[in-house]
């Protein structure tokens, strides 16, 4: 047996976030991984995603630009960058930054054994001040018939294929749907995408899953909305029977349903907890009932996002080292982008978010390049920008940008809607010139500022 002031379950970013402000901060702490140090997100999603999509965003970008010339994209290359980015699946360059924290990384499958006890492999881990988990999620692959066996990709095979598949089918309109589908067709899949909902991405506003539908579609994409997958075989190609009778014929079949909180076997039956959905916490990060048992990230369902996982750790490591730590920034308040050409980069509440929720609220539109910003970057690309504005408080509670290279454009919403900035301190916020930060000035203008 062998004791820490901590014991962290998983070193994905949540719990390496976690562990790492511990360890600087004088406690002994230990991480717990049976995978690769840096998690999912490193290897299997956000990281390889972006870097399959940033060629396909420049070129359509050099496309907009008068003057300039681009050639075919060069996919051996691409993939190449691709192994660069998640280092080559080698987790290696994590160790370090670690261990100069006085973190402990213990290799091994960890599962909890009743209170405060860690078990990997045998060996029993104890912690004298708090046990986080932070096993992440993974792929949802529902029960339908034949496609288990049928041996579908998930996002680790879609982020880390070798080869273009020569037709790739897709069932999933959400965010791995969307970003895979515009990625392969634009490396020479033949690519067609399913989806049993009457638009794309539908958690956000419904002119962002428009946008994107059109994208895909020039990009060669064949997006069936409404349809859903009955059947699946694999006799040799992928062959998959739809709801309506007809039949997909595709190389590889990429599941893309959503997540499943990495709940089950941790040992959660030990401390009396159940295995089926998140790890429930309340705002400080603490599973109910038992004040030593902290879970960030995925697992808790509260924000499917990295860059979530990470406040979260920090916010767990704090409260455990005795400061006030307020979770302020969660659920529908936590920011999200979608990488396509548009990206889509949300926070806060949609319209009908908003509305649902008994708000008082009114909206604005305005197009994301209708500024002088406009002429340079995303010339003639789609976009709209949306606020969504509580009236009763004269503040933003939601915020949607779509539009060429807007991922960055989205902290300024963020500051607004978590720090509930009112509109009259917001109007003497003075966009630059020419940027297309002016949308803010446009939106403001249009709401009657």
């Amino acid at each position: 047996m062998r004791e820490f002031d901590v014991v962290v379950i998983g070193a994905g970013v949540a719990g390496e976030v976690a562990a790492g402000r511990l360890g600087e901060n004088g406690l002994s702490v230990a991480i717990v991984e049976d995978r690769l140090v840096g998690g999912e997100c490193s290897y299997y999603a956000c990281m390889p995603s972006k870097a399959l999509l940033r060629p396909v965003e420049l070129v359509r970008e050099v496309a907009r630009v008068p003057g300039l010339e681009i050639g075919p994209i060069d996919v051996a290359a691409v993939l190449s960058r691709r192994d660069e980015v998640v280092a080559h699946l080698d987790d290696a360059g994590q160790v370090p930054w670690l261990e100069a924290r006085g973190v402990t990384l213990v290799r091994g499958r960890g599962r909890l054994d009743g209170e405060r006890t860690v078990v990997v492999d045998g060996e029993q881990l104890m912690a004298r001040k708090a046990v986080i988990v932070a096993t992440g999620s993974s792929a949802l692959v529902p029960d339908i018939e034949g496609l288990r066996e049928a041996g579908p990709w998930t996002n680790i095979e879609g982020t880390t294929a070798t080869e273009v598949p020569s037709r790739l089918a897709i069932l999933g309109g959400g965010v791995v749907g969307v970003e895979l589908g515009q990625a392969w067709a634009a490396f020479g899949s033949t690519v067609t995408l399913v989806h049993r909902g009457e638009r794309l991405i539908e958690r956000e506003e419904p002119f962002a899953g428009a946008q994107v539908l059109q994208s895909l579609r020039e990009g060669g994409v064949d997006v069936r909305l409404g349809r859903s997958a009955v059947k699946v075989s694999r006799p040799g190609a992928v062959v998959i029977e739809l709801d309506d009778g007809t039949v997909i014929e595709a190389d590889e079949v990429l599941a893309a349903f959503g997540r499943r909180p990495g709940t089950a076997g941790i040992g959660l039956e030990t401390i009396g907890l159940a295995e089926d959905g998140p790890l429930v916490v309340t705002d400080d990060l603490r599973v109910p009932g038992h004040e030593w048992l902290f879970a960030v990230g995925d697992v808790n369902g509260r924000a499917l996002l990295t860059h979530m996982g990470k406040y979260q750790g920090r916010l767990a490591a704090d409260t455990i080292l005795g400061r006030k730590a307020e979770l302020r920034s969660d659920g529908a308040r936590s920011p999200r982008v979608i990488f396509t050409d548009p990206q889509v980069g949300a926070v806060g509440l949609t319209l009908a978010g908003a509305q649902a929720a008994g708000l008082r609220v009114r909206h604005v539109d305005v197009d994301t390049s209708g500024n002088a910003g406009g002429s340079f970057v995303g010339r003639g690309a789609a976009g709209t920008s949306r606020i969504v504005v509580d009236e009763d408080r004269r503040v933003i509670v939601g915020a949607t940008i779509t539009g060429a290279e807007v991922a960055e454009a989205l902290h300024a919403a963020t500051i607004a809607v978590v720090a509930e900035v009112s509109l009259d301190d917001l109007w003497h916020a003075v966009p630059s010139f020419p940027t297309r930060s002016e949308l803010w000035l446009k939106l403001l203008e249009a709401y009657g500022l």
